[in-house]
Order: structure tokens, then sequence, then C-alpha cells
């Protein structure tokens, strides 16, 4: 979305709070031995708490709220009464929503608990990677350029990225130009961030994958050679100069 003027700048900021403060919420709500359709329920209430209404439902259809996937699971999990949450699990929580024709995105990946986890190192990777590519990114830089960085610094971390999952454009819908944010230089794509734009930028970071496959359920992805992944996405304002972190209450 290319922001014009301080009432659409306002809208985004505004729907950026409410999708950052459900997505930091429901982290600290999440408890070994609850389901992940309460925990969708408590992330239901709060957006409708703001009058704001679930991105996902709206735009497609699918049966939650919000996104919550459990370990193997890299996104899209469905909520679920029987997927009761445990101790050390590795969980992905993926809130967009719509307010007052606003759209915004953000998501994190998390250990549930504080016991010492084989995801530690994965997770705070993916953190390290999502703000050394935002603090790259200006009206200008080529986009590839930043999928580039991603990859490089997994590589470096001894991880992958996957390569059919994106960020994206986001402000009057979920997803809207430009369509393909990758973690890797996409030799393909010439396009360049555009200052007063908002975007949604993901990392995909994983342990074996570099593909995402969806299962019978018609939603849940999983890597195409198992493992795990650890995504984390801000909405951002591309500036001339630094970025402008719109999600940046909910704590990733």
């Amino acid at each position: 979305m290319s922001i014009t003027n301080e009432q659409e700048l306002n809208g985004m900021k505004r729907i950026s709070e409410v999708v950052a403060h459900t997505l930091k919420e429901m982290i600290a709500f999440a408890t070994p031995g609850m389901s992940t359709k309460t925990l969708d329920n408590y992330g239901r209430d709060i957006l409708e708490s703001y009058g704001a209404a679930s991105a996902p439902f709206k735009t497609y259809g699918f049966p939650g709220w919000t996104c919550i996937s459990v370990d193997k699971e890299f996104c899209h999990g469905i909520p679920s009464d029987q997927r009761i949450l445990r101790e050390g699990q590795l969980i992905n929580i993926d809130v967009s929503a719509e307010l007052d024709g606003f759209w915004s995105d953000n998501g994190s990946s998390f250990v549930l608990g504080n016991a010492p986890s084989e995801y530690d190192n994965l997770v705070k990777a993916s953190q390290e990677i999502l703000h050394e590519a935002i603090a790259q990114i200006s009206g200008g830089v080529r986009i590839a350029d930043v999928g580039e960085l991603m990859e490089k610094s997994a590589k470096r971390r001894g991880y992958r990225v996957i390569k059919n999952l994106t960020g994206h454009g986001v402000g009057r819908s979920l997803h809207e130009a430009p369509h393909e944010i990758a973690n890797f230089r996409d030799r393909f794509n010439r396009e360049r961030f555009k200052k007063n734009t908002t975007v949604a930028i993901e990392t995909f970071i994983s342990t074996d994958s570099s593909e995402a496959i969806t299962l019978k359920d018609g939603w849940t992805m999983v890597g195409n050679r198992g493992g795990y992944m650890a995504q984390h996405e801000h909405t951002i304002l591309v500036t001339g100069g630094k970025p402008v972190i719109l999600t940046s209450n909910n704590g990733v």
C-alpha cells in the first residue's frame, strides 16, 4: 500500500498496533495443557475488542481467527480443541487483521515454557535475521538483495530458508504488491522497495527443508524434508532511510 496522507498512515498504525498487541498477549497467555483452540479464542476476543476482523478468516475462510502451528507444522496450523500444548514445544502464531479498511500482519515462533530447548537457537536466528533484513530496507533497495542477505545469514548459522513462502505488501488487503519478498535472491525479481509503502517482512528459517507443502486439511504446511521452521514477521513502513516498524510492540 502506498501511504499518501496522514489518515492512511494513522489507519495503518492503528491496525498494526492491534495485531501486535494481540500477538504479544497470545504468546504470554499460551500455557502447557491449553488447547490451540482456547488460545485462538483468546486472540479472537482481543481482536474483537478493538472492532478488528481476522484477516485469514475474512479473506480465505480460514477455520480459525489466527494461525497456530506446533512443532513440525511450519505455518497455517488450524486451531483445534484436540491439539494440546506441551512444555518445550516450538509454537508459531500468526496474527493478521483488518480494521476500518486497513490490514496488517505479524507473527512469531517461540518455545513454550522456560526450559532450555533444542529450538532456542533456531528461534534466535530467525529473529536476528528479520532485524538484519529490516535494517537494510529503504526506498530503492532491490527486494532480491534483501533476500540474498537473509539466505546468507541463515546459511552462516547452519540453517536453510523456505523458498516458496514469502513476505508481501499489505495495507488495503492482506496480500498485495509486492507479492513476493523472498528469503533468497530471486534473480527474476527486479522489483525495488518503494518509499512510503507498507510491507510485511517475514523470515522462514528451516533446519532441513527448502520448501513447504500443504497437508490434506488444505491449510497446514510442513517441510518437504521434515524438520522445523521458525518464522518472525513485522509490518513496516518503507521510508527514504530507516524503516518504521509498525508492529514493534509485539515483542519480536
